[in-house]
């Protein structure tokens, strides 16, 4: 009897492998591609700001280029979780009509949006290590220790489980790009990323974006300050909430 739970997670965890199998399968043959791709923009956001504009500008008692650095990383674990799961699903759901096979496979739905949304997470890991290796080049003074990555891998969760969320409820392509454009463009650049949120005026609506929290929290990681614990625990609460709102949305496209 004991046994029947963990038989039930080992078939969990191989069913969420079969969805994400496909999807690592082409990450994998097209790694260089993407990691170029997916790299311009923060590397176009380190020299605009962290070389050009921050030029001189302390934060917090630190140098502009160390305080922007893990921000951009956080944008960046953002865009490249969010895009990797929310634009596939909807390209399977609405174009390729494949999704729905997925639907009719004999697999939990559970299983399904954890698979779904890995890929984002992968794909989000993939591209943020990639900008951490420059960073350890032209910022030498973060710490990027294991606390860290494990704040990093929250942040590619949370943005993953809201991808696939978005991407279900969709009833069209554009309905993610207008997405993106009203949501997580204007988070991009007030969520803490790019200056200190406890320094606005408008706080109380900083704080409610979840690249706030993660930007706050991969920052104090990498200056090895200590992690304020309401930013974590806002964080995780948006990754829960994302994950049971998916699965909601999950049941209900499949009834």
């Amino acid at each position: 009897m004991l046994n029947l739970p963990v038989k039930r997670l080992q078939m969990g965890s191989l069913d969420a492998y079969t969805v994400l199998w496909s999807d690592m399968a082409m990450l994998r043959r097209r790694l260089g591609r993407y990691l170029i791709t997916t790299l311009i923009s923060p590397l176009l956001y380190l020299v605009a700001f962290g070389w050009g504009l921050g030029r001189g500008i302390s934060m917090n008692g630190t140098s502009y280029l160390d305080f922007v650095v893990p921000g951009i990383i956080a944008l960046t674990a953002m865009t490249t979780s969010f895009n990797g799961a929310g634009t596939r699903l909807n390209v399977d759901r609405l174009y390729f009509r494949s999704f729905d096979e997925c639907l009719m496979a004999p697999i939990g739905l559970l299983p399904l949006l954890v698979g779904k949304a890995a890929i984002g997470v992968v794909r989000g890991l993939v591209s943020s290590l990639a900008f951490v290796a420059v960073a350890i080049l032209i910022a030498p003074k973060l710490h990027f220790s294991y606390t860290f990555l494990s704040l990093l891998l929250l942040d590619c969760l949370a943005f993953s489980f809201l991808g696939v969320l978005v991407a279900l409820l969709a009833k069209s392509h554009q309905d993610l790009a207008t997405f993106s454009s009203l949501i997580l463009l204007p988070m991009t650049f007030l969520g803490g990323t790019f200056f200190s949120p406890s320094q606005g005026a408008l706080q109380l609506i900083l704080f409610a974006l979840p690249l706030t929290h993660a930007s706050v929290c991969l920052r104090a990681a990498a200056l090895a300050q200590p992690i304020p614990l309401g930013s974590l625990l806002a964080l995780a609460a948006f990754s829960l909430a994302f994950f049971l709102a998916g699965l909601w949305a999950l049941k209900r496209i499949s009834i």
